[in-house]
């Protein structure tokens, strides 16, 4: 009787799968304004989704949400951002483009625009749930300044403030 000394496949270890898991992460999302990913995303677009941001803005507006989601000085989602809108809350608000239906999100702008908070679209959900710090693609997020409560002055917003007073200057030129 021979018994056979070939290994069978073999399991990789936890490591290795983990080490796998993040490169099949990286291969299929990848960077939130990776050109290719930009493009391809376009096509699902909705007809109302202006203003647009541009590949360069959308770099930065997605650089600016993570930032700002470490300080956890943002609104995720459309139940949220209407309430803060409502409030009386200033910040900006981004949109992704790619929401179905389209119903969902096609009074926000409206709400925006009452009370002169600025706001664009970005192309992808998928993306914006990425830069805000949740496994879930999102379809709106607000950045508030600051945080939630008016007196708080923690210094926590000073590295995401620039980002976030360059995009709004960007906005208006846009509009």
């Amino acid at each position: 009787m021979e018994v056979d000394t070939t290994p069978a496949t073999e399991e990789p270890t936890v490591d290795e799968a983990k080490k796998d898991k993040k490169k099949r992460k990286s291969s299929l999302g990848g960077d939130a304004a990776d050109d290719g990913n930009y493009d391809a995303r376009l096509s699902a677009l909705l007809p109302f989704a202006q203003p647009l941001a541009p590949k360069k803005l959308n770099k930065k507006v997605m650089k600016t949400v993570k930032k700002a989601a470490k300080s956890k000085h943002i609104k995720r989602g459309v139940k949220e951002v209407v309430k803060s809108l409502r409030k009386g809350d200033k910040g900006l608000v981004v949109i992704a483009g790619d929401i179905s239906p389209a119903d969902v999100i096609s009074h926000i702008p409206v709400l925006c625009e009452d009370n002169s908070v600025p706001y664009l679209f970005v192309p992808s959900k998928e993306d914006l749930g990425s830069a805000g710090a949740t496994k879930r693609p999102t379809s709106c997020i607000m950045v508030i300044p600051g945080g939630f409560k008016k007196d708080r002055t923690d210094g926590k917003d000073a590295d995401y403030k620039e980002g976030f007073d360059d995009i709004v200057k960007e906005i208006k030129g846009l509009a």
